[in-house]
């Protein structure tokens, strides 16, 4: 969940079995109302069994096909944060295209941590481990900070978004990102639990951005992922259980409810996810006052075979038509915008100015 510890000066900060949405409703970011908004983010990372987790797997030939789908983005006006990952950061074939992009203005960087390939390599290898906040605190820490010290080195650019790699916050995730000099964090997956793998639990969390700490310098961008259909209504957070629980799954009941169209958990995402769930799935959002969208996949994606979505040469062209038909769709019939993090978080940051002028004029009155 997320808590407040005295030891951490206040600092609200992630557990591993998080499960209840913010606790302070003040936290929720205040953005200024107007057209929807598109942020796109790429997973940029190595290729790998994601069943097992290895530090010798540091392949990142997918990164010369992001070029695919870079052009689709600048076609549309997008600018694409890549989130890296130590792999795709310390090795030329990795971060040279991304530098390209970045130095002509067409992406931005964050940082992705998978804590298997990261150094300092001290835990065991195993599952539990991949989800960073599993780690001891100082780890953790030492794997962000070397994360960050890579980026910078290799891109020319200090990242101010985090993502740890398999959603996998933990107690002490948001102190180390906030001593780091992290801005924003998008690991929360609203509605979905990796409990079962010694991951955390996000089955009460909603879509909308909230401040992780009381002095509002950390903003939480969670992945647009939510429950839709006809028992969704308004709040639909008492049927994660139905979606998300191990005895659900066995039984098949997720896809059950889904085909009668009762209730569906859709991320936005054209990994696992058809064209026609991702637009119902922004309408239905639309209609409950969501503004801030967040699209979001794996680099491994446009290498066939790099990652479980694709895995022919066809695979990828219909991959990338999903893509192009999304931002059509977004960008054009419900009229939506592209941003990037930096001005989502320069407006959320807006918001609180104007908050707190407005509350010193009432003061004041």
């Amino acid at each position: 969940m997320i808590a407040v510890s005295p030891r951490s000066g206040g600092r609200p900060s992630f557990a591993a079995s998080a499960s209840v949405p913010p606790a302070e409703p003040g936290a929720w970011v205040r953005l200024p109302q107007g057209e929807p908004l598109l942020v796109v983010l790429v997973d940029a990372e190595e290729e790998f069994d994601w069943r097992h987790f290895s530090s010798d797997c540091v392949s990142v030939r997918n990164i010369a096909e992001q070029y695919r789908a870079q052009r689709l983005f600048e076609r549309f006006g997008c600018r694409p944060t890549y989130l890296v990952d130590f792999a795709v950061a310390s090795q030329p074939q990795g971060y040279q295209p991304l530098r390209d992009y970045l130095e002509s203005g067409r992406c931005g960087i964050g940082a992705q941590l998978h804590p298997w390939v990261t150094p300092p390599l001290t835990e065991d290898i195993c599952a539990r481990n991949s989800f960073a906040g599993n780690l001891p605190a100082a780890v953790e820490f030492q794997k962000i900070a070397r994360l960050t010290d890579e980026i910078e080195t290799n891109l020319g650019c200090r990242p101010i978004l985090y993502r740890a790699g398999r959603y996998g916050t933990g107690a002490h995730s948001v102190t180390s990102l906030i001593d780091l000099g992290y801005r924003m964090e998008c690991s929360v997956v609203p509605f979905t639990s990796f409990a079962a793998g010694g991951g955390p639990d996000y089955r009460r969390f909603g879509v909308a951005p909230y401040w992780l700490d009381r002095d509002r310098t950390l903003m939480e961008l969670p992945l647009t992922c939510a429950l839709i259909g006809r028992w969704a209504g308004a709040d639909p957070s008492p049927f994660s259980t139905l979606v998300c629980g191990a005895l659900a799954r066995y039984l098949h009941v997720p896809g059950l409810l889904a085909r009668f169209g009762l209730i569906n958990r859709v991320r936005l995402s054209p990994e696992g996810f058809s064209l026609e769930e991702a637009k119902a799935l922004t309408l239905a959002l639309l209609s409950r006052g969501q503004r801030l969208f967040h699209l979001t996949y794996h680099s491994s994606s446009l290498l066939p075979g790099g990652s479980p979505y694709v895995r022919t040469e066809r695979d990828r062209d219909l991959f990338l038509g999903w893509i192009e038909a999304y931002l059509d769709f977004f960008l054009g019939e419900i009229a939506g915008r592209p941003a990037t993090p930096e001005e989502i978080y320069a407006l959320a940051r807006s918001g609180e100015t104007r908050d707190s002028v407005s509350e010193a004029g009432r003061g004041g009155g």
